[in-house]
């Protein structure tokens, strides 16, 4: 007859299976449980090895998934850009706002030479520089559409204006002419958008707010049968350009803090299509070890 001592081991070796946990593979079960962070800064927990590829992240401007930074000579140049794009987008849609009755444009001339224009254009062929072509396109494009804006803009200094206005002082060529300009812009940037779809959140709906303010400024500008710009598309604009504005800014930050200088991370919530979005359903996929659990009676 069995032992007290040999009908308990006989009942724990029972229990614990071939596992030791009551048939439970835990280590699987915990691996299954693993945290996701809901679309935080990748950079944050950065992988430098050889075949790391990240995701989608806004902050470093960069749509697709792209390579380790592991000896990269260059700092993430994409927030200065957005930051120079956020600032002169910002400016000058207040002044398309009307904000404080201010109703000229030349404020905004001095940020879209220097900061919209130069300093722009200089972070996009710094991205160029660490191989991301999206962020280099994107903001050289933008910093020369500042330059640009600002060339056109130049009271008396370039003669743009002028040379567009009749003998009879009408500005309809002028503003027929920068219409389709503003067209142009808004086909280059949904053309951009279009390489969003893939990405984040925050990436996509800061160039869906700038395709929208381009499109609506640009129909402004061609509505000029009463002598001037549609006032309502030019205000309409303006307020997507706000929009744009301050989701630049956000990326921005999203590409700036990480746990060196900030005590919280950014979150830039991923497309559930995307390919992070695909690995996060698959990490939080507990129904195996609840049914497991629910066999035994756990």
């Amino acid at each position: 007859m069995a032992t007290i001592q040999e009908q308990n081991a006989s009942i724990i070796a029972m229990e614990k299976g071939e596992n030791g946990t009551r048939g439970i593979d835990h280590a699987a079960a915990t691996k299954q449980r693993k945290p996701y962070d809901y679309g935080g800064n990748p950079l944050a927990h950065i992988n430098t090895g050889d075949s790391v590829r990240l995701p989608a992240f806004g902050g470093e401007f960069q749509p697709g998934s792209y390579k380790s930074t592991e000896g990269r000579k260059f700092a993430n140049p994409a927030p200065l850009g957005l930051s120079a794009f956020a600032l002169t987008t910002f400016v000058l849609s207040l002044i398309n706002l009307g904000t404080r009755g201010i109703t000229g444009p030349s404020l905004v001339i001095g940020a879209a030479f220097a900061y919209g224009g130069l300093v722009q254009l200089l972070a996009g062929m710094w991205e160029m520089a660490v191989g991301n072509t999206f962020g280099a396109t994107a903001l050289s494009s933008y910093g020369g559409f500042w330059i640009a804006v600002g060339i056109i803009l130049t009271p008396g200094g370039f003669g743009i204006v002028t040379s567009l206005t009749t003998a009879e002082g009408s500005v309809k060529p002028f503003l027929d002419s920068f219409g389709l300009f503003l067209m142009g812009w808004f086909i280059f940037t949904f053309i951009l958008l279009l390489c969003t779809l893939r990405s984040t959140v925050a990436f996509f709906l800061l160039f869906f707010t700038l395709m929208m303010a381009f499109l609506l400024l640009g129909i402004g500008y061609l509505l000029n049968a009463s002598g001037g710009p549609n006032e309502s598309c030019i205000k309409a604009g303006g307020a997507f350009g706000i929009l744009a504005a301050f989701l630049a800014w956000y990326n921005a930050l999203a590409g700036i803090a990480d746990p060196s200088n900030s005590f919280f991370l950014i979150p830039v919530a991923h497309f559930p299509w995307s390919d992070k979005g695909r690995a996060a359903r698959q990490q939080v996929d507990n129904s195996g070890a609840r049914a497991d659990q629910t066999d035994m009676g756990v």
